[in-house]
């Protein structure tokens, strides 16, 4: 049977160029970068190298650049280090209502040290209104993070005017960049980023390898406490092979992101038009246009998005509802109830993320097998009628707003 995968915001398959030098770490070269003989000089090198490709992604400098374990270590060293750093002049935070939880999460635990958090509203596409980041701002508040561009429905943010306010407020500007970094064109210093995180198993390096890029003077605390590894930021020894494959991924991103995203885009439009033109009663979620290149999210009135997902994987496909951090959850995302969905509607998400070695024979098999499986799903539903039309009484008082 043919397998196709378009899960890419999830995760991705690791460069095999990145692989055989991570493998090269773990054997050959598999000295402790933290030792002053030859074999730890010798990972020293390659922890040094990577530290160069993830800046060059990123338009910074080497010295800004700090090796984590991942996203979730990254948004919480940033905000964390931030709110601890700069308790004196002031505890006020402000973020979205549909950030990873990753960032949310450690904003609640804040809040239970005495910070005040301010959780952003957003518009029906997922985005944030600037008059309402304006009006929250305090003369206490000390740090916004707003993600770079959601990982659920693809929604780019008004990154750089969010970064020109900041800046012209004083406030240092965190964006948790997981699903953009190493697949969408970014410049710190253009976009007045003071903290991005990133992650490396989002775009082709191995799991568990991450980096936070810290802009020169931003006052950070340390939260994991141990030996002065990454210039005392960040405690333990450090992950070369993980290193080393991070830069490694971070060099061909960089070099093949123009090509890549131009061809996701073009993948990403056919998806949307033809689904579109092919099966009735659907809604596009996340921006029409200002989204990430490989981002695909609809829902399926009258239809539940894990009996989707799993008649899509009978037919060799994989794909997700959501966020695959909380795919065991049985409750409907929250980044589609706060852009204002019905339960009902949220539940029958689906999320396709397109990745570099697609092609267009996938994209041909999957709008082949897909309103086949759509008309077979919602024949079974309560709410639709034989005829193809929404019964009487139907709870989704979003249906009919959005039909085609």
């Amino acid at each position: 049977m043919k397998r196709i995968y378009f899960d890419h915001s999830a995760t991705t398959p690791v460069d095999r160029e990145a692989a055989a030098l991570a493998l090269e770490y773990m054997t050959d070269k598999f000295g402790n970068a933290s030792s002053i003989h030859s074999f730890g000089r010798e990972s020293r090198k390659a922890v040094d190298a990577a530290r160069e490709q993830v800046a060059a992604l990123l338009g910074a400098t080497p010295n800004e650049i700090f090796f984590t374990s991942g996203g979730t270590e990254g948004d919480n060293l940033a905000i964390k280090g931030v709110a601890f750093a700069n308790r004196k002049k002031g505890n006020h935070i402000i973020t979205s209502a549909i950030e990873h939880h990753a960032i949310l999460h450690t904003c609640e635990y804040l809040e239970k040290q005495g910070y005040e958090v301010t959780y952003l509203p957003v518009d029906e596409y997922g985005m944030v209104r600037i008059e309402d980041l304006k009006k929250a701002i305090t003369d206490k508040t000390i740090l916004i993070s707003i993600m770079f561009a959601n990982n659920e429905v693809g929604t780019l943010q008004p990154v750089k005017e969010i970064g020109r306010i900041a800046r012209e407020k004083g406030i240092y500007f965190h964006t948790d960049a997981v699903q953009a970094a190493g697949n969408y064109p970014i410049d710190v210093n253009e976009l007045n980023i003071d903290l991005l995180t990133l992650s490396g198993h989002k775009f082709h390096a191995p799991k568990g390898i991450g980096a936070l890029y810290i802009r020169r003077g931003v006052k950070v605390d340390e939260i994991q406490h141990g030996g002065g590894h990454e210039r005392n930021m960040r405690a333990g020894t450090e992950n070369v092979p993980g290193i080393a494959g991070l830069g490694k991924a971070a060099e061909i991103a960089k070099r093949d992101m123009e090509k890549k995203t131009a061809r996701l885009r073009s993948m990403r439009d056919r998806i949307i038009r033809e689904i579109t033109e092919k099966i009735p009663h659907i809604k596009l979620n996340g921006h029409p246009t200002e989204r990430m290149p490989g981002n695909v999210n609809f829902s399926f009135l009258y239809v539940e998005g894990e009996s989707l997902l799993l008649n899509l994987d009978l037919k060799g496909i994989a794909a997700s509802s959501g966020s695959a951090c909380t795919s065991g959850s049985l409750d409907p995302s929250h980044v589609l109830l706060a852009m204002g969905m019905t339960h009902e509607v949220a539940h029958g998400s689906l999320r396709v993320t397109l990745g570099r070695d697609n092609t267009d024979e996938d994209v041909d098999y999957f709008l082949e097998v897909l309103p086949e499986i759509i008309s077979r799903l919602r024949a079974m539903s309560p709410l639709f009628g034989a005829g193809g039309t929404a019964r009487a009484g139907n709870p989704c008082s979003e249906c009919q707003a959005h039909s085609h």
